[in-house]
Parts: structure tokens; C-alpha cells; sequence
């Protein structure tokens, strides 16, 4: 099923696999609702990060309009999260910093200049 609509911007959300997957089903569907202005197209992925990764997140980028980074406590050691950021940027694609939890230290990805 799509939630895509012309009128809603396509977001591809960041986020750490290993530690913040329940806060981006609750965003996800959030998305859901009429007044929502964003349809999440694509996320983050939970596979090892061996062989063309970047590859495919590249391409699962290839059609939004905005990357969402969910920040939780640990996502300064999510290497994913900072590749996706990194991809972001090269692309040329605008991204924002969203909190993911009000009640914890939520930690920025750790930003390098090369992939």
C-alpha cells in the first residue's frame, strides 16, 4: 500500500536499526494521517554493511524530497546513519535532525568527510 500523494513530501527516514526501529513505525505512521505533509517513501535498512550498501541506499534516495534522522541515545554510533547522512549531502538532498525520544539524551550522527 502507498501513502505517496503529490501534495505530501517524500521523506526517506534515517535511523538507527539496532535501537530506534519502534519510534520510526510510530513516525511512519504518523505519515498516515491526512494532514501529515510528509509520505515516507523509503528507510533505513537492517543488513549488514558488506558488498554495494551504499549502493542501495543511493538509490532507494534517488526519489525524495527530504531525509528525516531520527536521533536516539546511541545514534552517534550508528555507521548507517552517518553513510545515509553523508549520501544525503552528496545528492545534494536537504535532511533535518528530528529527536526521537523527549525523555532521553539523544545524540547527533558522527558526521566524517569522506565516504
Amino acid at each position: 500500500m502507498s501513502y505517496y500523494s503529490s501534495s505530501k513530501t517524500r521523506a526517506f527516514i534515517s535511523f538507527d536499526v539496532d535501537h530506534d526501529e519502534g519510534t520510526k513505525i510510530m513516525l511512519a505512521g504518523q505519515a498516515k494521517l491526512p494532514d501529515s505533509p510528509f509520505s515516507f517513501i523509503d528507510a533505513s535498512i537492517k543488513e549488514p554493511l558488506t558488498g554495494d550498501w551504499k549502493g542501495k541506499v543511493r538509490r532507494r534516495m534517488s526519489n525524495i524530497d527530504v531525509v528525516i534522522v531520527l536521533c536516539g541515545e546511541y545514534t552517534h554510533t550508528a555507521s548507517g546513519v552517518t553513510a545515509e547522512v553523508i549520501i544525503a549531502q552528496e545528492k545534494g538532498i536537504p535532511y533535518f535532525l528530528l529527536a526521537a525520544y523527549a525523555d532521553k539524551s539523544c545524540t547527533k550522527p558522527t558526521l566524517v568527510t569522506t565516504v
